[in-house]
């Protein structure tokens, strides 16, 4: 059994702290160096997030789940007893990472090995410059068949975490991701904070989303999973692993959520220009028109750097 080693203090060497808050309403930005903190409002658009807001909705209807798990991923499936999850930590994490603007790859949160439990943020053993677009869907606002018929046009493939909201609204969409090769992982039915559910209730949310994509698409969900809005604790990430699933946390983001409140095409281009890095996994949500629009660029201006753009099954897996 993995257990948590607790630290008293983690200090950083690095300038900028980026964590993840609930809803990503007010992103908390902390200056180690000044030992000040900073909303995202006072930050601006160039300060990282650290989580996601779908806006899916709590009140989705959730499906009864039966005792079997005839949709879950084609890996090995370990049942444990509640108890044994109980000895596991569940101390809210909220993910961040550290960027620099080195091409290096980010560094992330360090009191404990997140890969233990079959969870990445990015290809620490890449031999190129690989990049792994991925996609956070919690609802439509236009733009997901632009971003597929760019991806089409360009042979490119990515990951869209997709929420039963989504899939319910949207099964066209969602079945043509994985006619066209996209990998299609799990958001959960209701996006919840996943440490503030019960056992019962987070198998509940995951293979519900699972058996539901099943259901409505005739595809099974690929073994991937997207903790809502960035927020986990080892314990969440030992049953994800336990219903087989790998996590994917992410090594770049930006504010591209908020629908009124979205960057400018240069400032994405510009992002990517200096941060991008091998092995890296940056967020998207598919409802940004900026990531819309900067897209068929973007692609151009990172194969033009020597980069060549993959799918997270080149590194995550059981």
């Amino acid at each position: 059994m993995k257990r948590r080693i607790h630290q008293g203090i983690l200090v950083l060497n690095l300038g900028i702290l980026l964590l993840g808050m609930t809803g990503c309403k007010e992103i908390k930005v902390v200056d180690m160096n000044h030992e000040t903190e900073i909303t995202s409002e006072q930050a601006g658009s160039d300060e990282e997030i650290g989580s996601e807001n779908d806006q899916s909705e709590e009140g989705s209807n959730t499906s009864e789940i039966e005792e079997e798990i005839a949709t879950a991923p084609s890996t090995e499936i370990v049942n444990r007893e509640t108890s044994e999850y109980d000895a596991i930590s569940n101390q809210l994490e909220a993910w961040w990472f550290k960027r620099n603007d080195q091409h290096l790859p980010s560094g992330c949160q360090e009191d404990f090995d997140i890969s233990q439990y079959h969870a990445y943020y990015v290809n620490k053993e890449a031999e190129d410059n690989v990049i792994y677009l991925t996609f956070d869907c919690g609802y439509e606002n236009g733009y997901t068949a632009d971003i597929l018929d760019t991806l089409k046009e360009q042979n490119v493939k990515a990951v869209f975490f997709v929420t039963q909201t989504y899939i319910r609204d949207n099964p066209e969409l969602v079945t043509r991701m994985k006619e066209e090769g996209h990998l299609v992982g799990n958001h959960t039915i209701t996006h919840p904070s996943m440490p503030g559910k019960s056992i019962d209730e987070l198998k509940e949310e995951i293979l519900g989303c699972a058996s539901y994509m099943k259901e409505v698409t005739g595809y099974d969900m690929d073994p991937f999973i997207r903790p809502p809005k960035g927020e986990y604790s080892e314990r969440t990430l030992q049953l994800s692993e336990d219903l087989g699933y790998c996590t994917i946390f992410w090594s770049m983001a930006y504010l591209d959520y908020e629908v009124d409140n979205q960057p400018t095409v240069d400032y994405v281009l510009q992002h990517f220009d200096k941060y991008c890095h091998p092995g890296a996994v940056p967020l998207l949500h598919n409802v940004s028109g900026a990531n819309t629009e900067a897209l068929p660029q973007l692609i151009t201006n990172l194969r033009e750097a020597g980069y060549r753009f993959g799918t997270v099954d080149e590194f995550c897996h059981f």
